[in-house]
């Protein structure tokens, strides 16, 4: 195993993490032990949130992430022995987790979708434009669940049924007056 933590030298397809990153290696390039780089203090003990989906149909899936709704692939691995293992690591920029009781997830489902439940889990990808990227999504397989929205905290919101079996929301940060329903006239999207 290396000590070093240029990535150019690590082998990408790997199935060991221990080997894909060096220990105590930072992608950012900060010292594990030192401030956090956005200049917050000591850094938090979660340095990644990484979300790991089972697909079925693995290519397809990579066909949708990462082809069409366009994250960026960081890294991919595979085994050719047992059972063909492969896996990719796509970056999805900034993560959060978002906790919800039921009564919110209902007001959310509600306001977004006329109540159609999202259940357990649903991920939502922050776009520049939602109404495009949910047009550029259902093209490339997704089923559309509900057509983008303005919602009260004032972000476009669609939702969609994709690949590896996620329920998936589209949202657009608007600024004050950037957009109202009526925008959406004229295009493939019911108000």
């Amino acid at each position: 195993m290396s000590n070093h933590s240029d990535p150019k030298d690590r082998d990408p397809k790997s199935a060991d993490p221990k080997e894909r990153e060096p220990k105590g290696a930072d992608p950012r390039g900060a010292d594990p032990k030192g401030a956090d780089p956005r200049g917050a203090g000591p850094r938090p003990p979660v340095r990644q949130l990484r979300l790991v989906v089972e697909a079925a149909d693995y290519d397809a899936a990579v066909r949708f992430y990462r082809d069409a709704l366009g994250l960026t692939e960081e890294e991919s691995f595979e085994d050719e022995g047992e059972g063909e293992a492969r896996g990719m690591v796509l970056d999805a920029g900034r993560a959060t987790l978002e906790l919800h009781n039921p009564a919110q997830r209902r007001m959310i489902d509600g306001l977004e979708t006329d109540g159609i439940p999202s259940g357990h889990i649903r991920v939502a990808f922050e776009v520049a434009d939602a109404a495009e990227t949910t047009q550029a999504l259902t093209d490339a397989g997704a089923a559309l669940i509900a057509a983008p929205r303005v919602t009260p905290w004032q972000s476009l919101n669609s939702r969609l049924e994709a690949p590896a079996g996620l329920t998936v929301t589209l949202f657009q940060e608007l600024a004050a007056g950037e957009r109202t329903p009526t925008d959406l006239e004229g295009s493939d999207y019911e108000i």
